[in-house]
């Protein structure tokens, strides 16, 4: 029986699990939000909050813990200077586990894993980019219509264009031996 066993093994050795679980957390501090299956989301959450707990001691012993856990420097120096001081009125609780559903491949429940303080901050930046460029696509045609008019009197004074060539012939392939262009005998 595995009574107090709660590490969750995640079908990887030792040394994989762990690298894996570190490589999310940095994406999770890179991206403020990722998309995986729920288990490893479930497994990714202590760490992240240790992580985070870590980061609003600020002491230099606390960045070397850090970076022995996570090994990339960018990630520990976004974590120290923006998300732990985000999170210092908070005594825990700093992400959050949205369930999405299955994965059409295997069926793998799917969830997002985000920190509790960022999100409302992305969604209004997706949203107001949609918005912006909605708008600037608008306005955009409509200044093209205008400037297509002051050029066609321009066109006009200049010579007429030569009328187009021939047409061009039809192309004539074979197909059991007659060609397209014939026809049926």
């Amino acid at each position: 029986m595995r009574h107090q066993k709660k590490t969750v093994k995640l079908g990887r050795t030792a040394e994989h699990r762990k690298a894996l679980l570190a490589n999310q957390v940095c994406s999770l501090i890179e991206h403020q939000r990722i998309k995986t299956t729920l288990a490893k989301a479930k497994a990714v959450r202590p760490l992240a909050e240790k992580m985070v707990t870590l980061g609003k001691k600020g002491s230099i012993h606390a960045r070397r813990t850090a970076l022995a856990t996570l090994r990339q420097k960018n990630a520990i120096k976004k974590l120290f200077g923006d998300i732990a001081p985000r999170s210092m009125e908070r005594n825990g609780g700093y992400t959050r586990i949205v369930k999405l559903g299955q994965r059409k491949s295997d069926s793998a429940p799917m969830a997002f894993i985000e920190w509790v303080d960022a999100a409302p901050a992305i969604e209004e930046k997706a949203a107001e980019e949609k918005k912006a460029k909605r708008k600037s696509l608008k306005p955009g045609a409509k200044q093209k219509e205008p400037a297509l008019e002051p050029e066609e009197p321009a066109s006009e004074e200049k010579e007429p264009t030569p009328p187009p060539a021939e047409e061009p012939k039809p192309k004539t392939r074979k197909w059991f031996g007659r060609k397209s262009a014939e026809p049926k005998k």
